[in-house]
């Protein structure tokens, strides 16, 4: 399997989900800087959002659906600091929608300033057993409409 990298990137995803942040003193380093990992989290929290806009939460994936979406790589490129009290903002966008993997191109801005590029590869498992399984029909819907 082809590891994810930053310079491999298809094209710019036609659809955009943008959502705001701000840097508070719990996400940075003594030195008033976002500590690296919590740029993770910030990625994490604007896919999770995402999926709220389509109409889905990850308990309700889990419970109607009896699946969950896993990170099974990443790729990450951090360009430029972020510091206490910044508002930023973290884009996703569908880089790729396979039956079972979704790969998402991501950013984290500061204005017009791109702080952090992130590729990340999510797979869809089986709630119960951690087994790979397809992404349902409904859901896929959503995530091609948003395309």
């Amino acid at each position: 399997m082809a590891k994810l990298s930053l310079k491999d990137a298809q094209q710019t995803p036609l659809f955009t989900f943008d959502f705001p942040q701000r840097v508070y003193f719990e996400d940075t380093d003594a030195g008033g800087v976002v500590y690296h990992a919590q740029y993770v989290k910030f990625l994490e929290r604007a896919r999770t959002e995402w999926l709220r806009y389509l109409g889905f939460t990850n308990s309700e994936l889990e419970r109607k659906y009896k699946i969950l979406f896993i990170v099974s790589e990443i790729a990450v490129e951090f360009v430029k600091p972020a510091r206490l009290d910044d508002a930023i903002n973290i884009s996703v966008g569908i880089e790729n929608l396979g039956r079972v993997r979704i790969t998402f191109h991501q950013e984290i801005r500061r204005g017009e300033d791109i702080l952090v590029k992130a590729r990340v590869s999510v797979a869809t498992v089986a709630a119960s057993t951690f087994k790979p399984i397809e992404i349902p029909m409904d859901v896929r819907k959503k995530m091609e409409a948003s395309c």
